[in-house]
């Protein structure tokens, strides 16, 4: 050993590690290997395996498997990286070895010099403790990293519906407060019957809530895990109720219910409930881009497109063109979604890749996941506080278009019959003439009369 580098020995060999590396070998290897993305792990993701150790070393030396003196060590190494110290000692890029065998020894040997060190021994000694013998005990890679997985995203999904909340909250709000702002609708692109701002507005905010609860429902079959199946779902090497005792002390970490899946080895097979996850997040990624399409129609303009609605200027909008503001919130949040819709892609192809009894893309399939929901996490907030917050109607617009729109003339069928209404909206079209000012020429009903027509017809209250 010189003053950088301590030698360490597997089963391959020897090799350099730096001095003041809290990992070790197999580490090393991973880090030579796989140079692919220079993305580290999920902070999550860190922490939710950490947990896993830390709850394997109390039910270890609970079955009286593990001494009080090396569980009680690995605990508190444990609990210094729980702390937020040694984090930038997970390095093992997101594209590694299949299964997560990387990441799972990256944390055994952090966990294994930290324990060792405190009880006066040496990083890469592994004396007492031992990186597979300790701090791996009745663990696998099979069981603990497809539960750090779902454990990451337990703590990512209420970020993600709070923020969905807030969007959504915003939308009633402009909602509530646009609700007499009668506008004409439009299907096909094309003038429909009248609405209102606030009917379109409380649209938006009722379906992203009905997403938060189809997310918030994907908790539960999160919380079963397949720890304790160890290596196939045998369990094999596990001590005595180990898959009781290590979700239990698991539960007491996180405050979630965690708790051992009926089948252990189907857990290990199965990317189900990832995916199911990541399929309600798809949903939510395509409603977002459809209420972002609608704010881009909504707010195009100034002179020349719909300026039914105004959203806050946060930065110029053109290099060439002076005084060019552009809807750049919604840009980016539609961006943010078409990359989620792709990271649903992958995780879809990487969750029937599994053969047998193991599913060997779970850290690619876990970093889009994770990707996914910050992704949006952040993009929604954003929007929300960027652009939805400043939001303006342009009620004098909304009116323009309203009286000139031909779908007025659908509000006639039941006064003068379909096929009249038809022609009168084919002249109002030609001619240019609104269908009110057709309407009291033909003496088919007052201007008044009309009005009242339309503003029923926009709040919904014809019978």
């Amino acid at each position: 050993m010189n003053n950088q580098f301590r030698i360490e020995k597997d089963s391959l060999g020897d090799l350099k590690v730096p001095f003041d590396a809290w990992y070790g070998i197999q580490t090393m290897r991973a880090i030579a290997n796989f140079p692919i993305s220079g993305r580290k792990p999920d902070a999550d993701f860190v922490i939710a395996h950490v947990r896993i150790k830390r709850a394997a070393a109390v039910a270890n030396h609970q079955a009286k498997w593990l001494s009080k003196e090396i569980s009680q060590a690995i605990v508190e190494a444990c609990d210094k990286i729980l702390a937020g110290s040694y984090l930038d000692q997970f390095v093992i890029d997101r594209f590694q070895a299949g299964a997560g065998t990387s990441h799972n020894m990256n944390s055994n040997e952090v966990i294994a010099n930290l324990a060792n060190v405190a009880l006066g021994g040496q990083a890469g000694t592994y004396k007492p403790v031992h990186p597979n013998d300790h701090v791996n005990m009745g663990q696998s890679t099979n069981d603990t990293i497809p539960t750090a997985i779902r454990m990451a995203a337990l703590v990512k999904l209420p970020k993600l519906i709070a923020v969905i909340n807030l969007m959504a909250d915003e939308y009633t709000r402009i909602g509530d407060q646009e609700k007499d702002s009668v506008k004409s609708g439009r299907t096909h692109l094309q003038d429909a019957v009248p609405t209102t701002l606030g009917r379109e507005f409380n649209a938006y905010a009722w379906i992203l809530r009905r997403i938060t609860k189809h997310l918030h429902e994907c908790r539960a079959s999160l919380c079963e895990v397949g720890l304790g199946g160890s290596a196939v779902g045998t369990g094999l090497n596990t001590s005595p109720g180990y898959h009781q005792c290590v979700t239990y002390e698991l539960t007491k970490l996180t405050g979630e219910d965690i708790r051992p899946a009926d089948d252990l080895s189907a857990q290990m097979q199965s990317m189900l409930d990832i995916q199911h996850l990541s399929s309600t997040i798809r949903d939510l990624a395509l409603e977002l881009n459809r209420i972002a399409n609608d704010m881009r129609l909504l707010a195009s303009g100034p002179r020349t497109g719909l300026g039914e609605i105004s959203l806050p200027p946060v930065q110029p909008g053109s290099s060439i063109m002076p005084g060019k503001v552009n809807p750049v919130m919604f840009e980016m949040l539609n961006q943010v979604c078409y990359q989620v819709l792709g990271q649903d892609a992958a995780i879809s192809s990487m969750s029937q890749a599994g053969q047998l009894e193991l599913n060997v893309m779970m850290p690619a399939l876990g970093s889009a996941l994770f990707d996914a929901m910050e992704w949006l996490t952040n993009a929604v907030s954003a929007t929300t506080e960027r652009n939805l917050k400043g939001l303006k109607a342009n009620r004098e617009r909304c009116k323009l278009f309203l009286h000139s729109s031909v779908g007025l003339a659908t509000l006639l069928n039941r006064h003068i019959g379909y096929a009249a209404a038809a022609k009168l909206a084919k002249e109002s079209e030609e001619t240019g003439r609104p269908v009110r000012e057709l309407v009291v020429e033909k003496r088919i009903m007052s201007a008044e009369e009309f009005d009242e027509l339309v503003l029923q017809a926009s709040h919904g209250s014809l019978s």
